[in-house]
């Protein structure tokens, strides 16, 4: 690395850096790539360094997808989001934002969302075919169309979900069918009742002990009725006070108060007592009979793991599941209707975007036509190509599949862009392209690395103007060793090389200087003329200069 240490500010609009070919500009767009996430390699630390760090700050707006992802990840961004790489002499790095260490792969996907790079040695962005059709739906405006048929998709999958669910209880439902009725049907013979079982066992304790019971019921009531029973000496004492209670000043009223409850009580307890004598049945025939039942219902609990009392919902509900069995049919087939009318209105609407995306893909052959001629690409064929997915590939974003193609040889069969263009003709692709997809949702920040490579003349005056265009609407990044390019920029830097002492490669560095307006003409000049620059060349600059002023 031969960069001690180095702040750049780039502004808006199209910013060039020239200078001499091996003068460090590949190391500058080596340390931006760090700073986003890009693979390190400890060769980019400066010999005799423990550690080499790289940060980059982005001006975005509040609203821009960068934002939401750090909200994802619970990051509280800054004003100004500062994305930092530090790679150490063994290569092992960190990385940061807004100095909370972050992994390397949010780095990148932060990176993504902030800065394309289309460079030599990288391309980014319009290379994935995964973008596609994101670019495609953006350019055309279709957004209310996907977000449609992005609401139906997942109406369809949540009716289709409903009827699978409602099929496969069904099915587990039918599976048990045989093992339901025959349990139900021994669960209504049996016909257990809420409670029973405390009352089974009440009646049987007392059938037990019938005997006993019966002996007691009979001293009781004989002791009531001996010597002409309880009650008819009550009344003897009541009459034997009444006699005299009107001469006692009603001293004797409480007595006979107590008197006349004593004979209710007593009247009362030999009722309950004939009642009981009556209820009382010695026959060892009920015994078995309560036995058997209590013990039947004992039984049928412990097969079902439940409590005698659970048995009467035990019964309900099987009986609940067979009726279910019985009307699943039925309710399937209303499930299965809403899943394919689900359907039918998902496919119809991605049928409606797809037809969308067919004509506007046409539209958009013509757009990027219509930029590769004066970019010496017009022997080229670009095509959208929109292809059909199988129904298994149907999702929120339609059914179709959609494929940026070229072919730069007449009559050769289209191939995606990374597997026909060379270098020179990548770059000088994706500037089209981007050109034509200013609007349509790129990245904030967009770096070229020698987009003019291989060309010269009215073909790099073409992509100067086409950078400077696109720097209209994004801050635009570009290595350039095009006069017609360099001359086009709002804002210019020269990266040279120091050599160190005695003008040996040890120690040497690279200094980086914004230039002005005579500077610049100045290194307008030399990438005109070479190594000597002669009045001539600096006219010729001074009029590519004044040519290139909106």
């Amino acid at each position: 690395m031969l960069i001690d240490r180095l702040e750049l500010a780039f502004a808006g609009g199209l910013c060039v850096l020239t200078g001499e070919t091996g003068a460090g500009k590949s190391i500058l767009l080596d340390a931006l790539g760090l700073a986003l996430g890009a693979r390190a390699d400890s060769g980019l630390v400066r010999h005799g360094a423990e550690q080499g760090s790289v940060a980059a700050a982005f001006d975005i707006a509040a609203d821009h997808p960068a934002r939401a992802l750090l909200a994802e990840q619970d990051i509280a961004g800054e004003d100004e989001l500062v994305l930092r790489r530090v790679i150490g002499a063994d290569g092992r790095s960190r990385a940061f934002v807004d100095d909370q260490p972050v992994s390397v792969g949010l780095l990148r996907r932060l990176g993504a969302l902030l800065v394309e790079m289309h460079g030599q040695n990288e391309e980014q962005g319009l290379l994935d075919a995964g973008v596609h059709r994101s670019l495609l739906d953006a350019y055309a405006g279709l957004a209310p169309l996907r977000a449609r048929v992005g609401s139906a998709f997942a109406a369809m999958q949540t009716a289709a979900a409903a009827a699978a669910t409602c099929r496969a209880e069904g099915e587990a439902a039918r599976r048990d069918e045989d093992y339901l009725r025959h349990v139900k049907a021994e669960l209504d013979l049996l016909a257990p009742q809420a409670d029973e079982e405390a009352a089974l066992a009440a009646m049987r304790t007392l059938l037990m002990h019938g005997e006993k019971v019966a002996a007691a019921l009979a001293e009781a009531t004989g002791a009531m009725e001996e010597g002409g029973g309880v009650a008819s000496r009550l009344r003897v004492a009541s009459r034997a006070l009444l006699r005299v209670a009107e001469r006692a000043g009603g001293k004797l009223d409480a007595a006979l108060a107590a008197l006349d409850r004593a004979e209710t009580e007593v009247a009362e307890a030999a009722s309950v007592l004939d009642r009981a004598v009556g209820d009382l049945d010695l026959d060892p025939g009920r015994l078995e009979r309560t036995e058997e039942r209590l013990f039947a219902l004992r039984a049928a609990a412990r097969k079902h793991g439940c409590a005698v009392a659970d048995l009467p919902k035990l019964a309900a509900d099987f009986a609940a599941r067979l009726a279910a069995i019985d009307s699943g049919s039925a309710t399937l087939g209303r499930l299965e209707a809403a899943a394919a009318q689900a359907r039918t209105a998902y496919a119809a609407a991605a049928r409606e975007l797809s037809a969308a995306r067919q004509t506007a893909a046409r539209r958009f052959d013509k757009a990027v036509a219509k930029e590769l001629g004066p970019l010496k690409l017009g022997q080229a064929k670009f095509l959208t190509d929109v292809a059909a997915l199988a129904e298994s590939e149907w999702s929120a974003d339609g059914i179709d599949r959609v494929s940026f193609l070229i072919a730069t040889i007449p009559g050769a069969p289209p191939a995606p862009l990374g597997k026909i263009a060379s270098g020179g003709e990548l770059s000088r692709f994706m500037l089209a392209l981007k050109v034509v997809l200013a609007a349509a949702g790129s990245a904030p920040t967009l770096v070229f690395d020698e987009v003019d490579r291989g060309v010269g003349g009215a073909t790099a005056a073409a992509v100067g103007e086409r950078l400077a265009r696109l720097a209209g609407k994004l801050q635009v990044l570009v290595v350039t060793h095009s006069p017609q390019v360099a001359a086009r920029g709002m804002h210019h830097w020269r990266i040279a090389k120091r050599l160190g002492g005695n003008g040996r490669a040890a120690g040497s560095a690279v200094d980086v200087d914004r230039l002005d307006d005579t500077a610049r003409q100045e290194e307008i000049a030399r990438m005109l003329a070479g190594a000597s620059v002669t009045e001539q060349a600096r006219a010729a600059a001074a009029s590519l200069l004044q040519g290139s002023r909106p």
